[in-house]
């Protein structure tokens, strides 16, 4: 396994990179030059990639337009509300898979979310003042309906499942993988949040989701933050981890941790969480994933940068040193 990076891109960020034992890069190319217009370009992805391998690193993957940020901020929105573009926006997505693979990418990273990350609006207080990410449903499930609301398991699966049956074997015939990220956080079944199912929420749907294709090529953007976030006790995660990866169907992991569980939970350091990372890391190592663990979601502190350096720094290390105990860490 790797020590992995998602982060802006910039020289200081990838000597930063660099710096900390990280090998593999995960970005949004977004507002980089080049790409000014959201339909990538095959050129603008090379000379990318080769800015990331001058420090010394590996761009390893990609986020496609199509984010965790709420449908009101992507630019495909009629993929996930079924409108009118559909069908253009899709083939747009095709053509940014093949952009991809021109210039030698071989994993995107995409969200099929209607509702953005949802967390409650005061963060929790943490050691030395950090301040750590917060959810509990109990302080949000009255939030009025959204615009669009409602939109059913039916209707979410339908949606969903069009995205898929057109794309991975687009992606299958041009040798690029693609991972999804599950729906941060689950709620309730039947009844969601703001009028909105969040199918993506729960083990058995993220389950569902990869049955939809048998395809080698269809698989997860695994966050370990966000399946911890779907059980009430750490040991249906390492189960998760077993059972959601067989076949190789996790291409990327978000190694992050929680404390708490289904409904109300905190980010926190992952050294502190109710998540055993040595165990799920001894569960990754059971299934033979070979790919890249990142941190996600790192708790916030005054002192530190936007982006958040400090804490990236501690869990670079934290990840590292795992890597090299359990005899992980891969050569590059």
């Amino acid at each position: 396994m790797y020590l992995g990076a998602q982060i802006p891109i910039n020289d200081e960020n990838l000597a930063f990179c660099r710096q900390m034992g990280v090998t593999h890069i995960d970005t949004t190319p977004a507002g980089l030059p080049g790409f000014e217009q959201v339909l990538w370009r095959a050129d603008a992805l090379t000379a990318l990639r080769e800015r990331v391998e001058a420090h010394g690193l590996i761009l390893a993957a990609l986020h496609l337009p199509l984010t965790s940020a709420g449908i009101e901020r992507q630019v495909w929105p009629d993929i996930m509300l079924a409108g009118p573009q559909r069908d253009r926006q899709i083939a747009k997505a095709i053509q940014c898979i093949e952009a991809a693979a021109q210039a030698g990418i071989p994993l995107l990273l995409y969200n099929l979310a209607i509702l953005p990350v949802v967390r409650s609006p005061q963060r929790s207080p943490g050691r030395g003042g950090l301040g750590y990410s917060h959810f509990d449903y109990e302080e949000l499930k009255n939030d009025p309906p959204l615009p669009y609301a409602p939109v059913t398991a039916e209707q979410a699966w339908e949606r969903i499942s069009y995205f898929v049956e057109r794309v991975i074997p687009a992606a299958e015939s041009l040798g690029v993988r693609l991972g999804c990220h599950q729906h941060d956080p689950g709620m309730p079944a039947g009844v969601g949040y703001r009028g909105i199912e969040r199918v993506l929420g729960s083990l058995e749907g993220v389950q569902r989701f990869l049955a939809l294709s048998d395809s080698p090529y269809h698989g997860l953007n695994f966050c370990q933050g966000t399946i911890s976030e779907m059980c009430t006790d750490p040991e249906q995660v390492y189960e998760a981890i077993r059972t959601l990866g067989q076949g190789g169907r996790i291409f990327w992991v978000h190694f992050r941790n929680i404390r708490g569980g289904y409904l109300r939970f905190d980010e926190v350091m992952p050294d502190e969480g109710d998540v055993d990372m040595v165990r799920a890391l001894k569960a990754y190592q059971a299934i033979g994933y070979e790919g890249v663990l990142v941190p996600d979601h790192v708790p916030q502190s005054q002192h530190d940068t936007h982006y958040g350096h400090r804490a990236h720094a501690f869990c670079y290390g934290y990840i590292r040193g795992l890597l090299q105990a359990l005899g992980a860490e891969s050569a590059v």
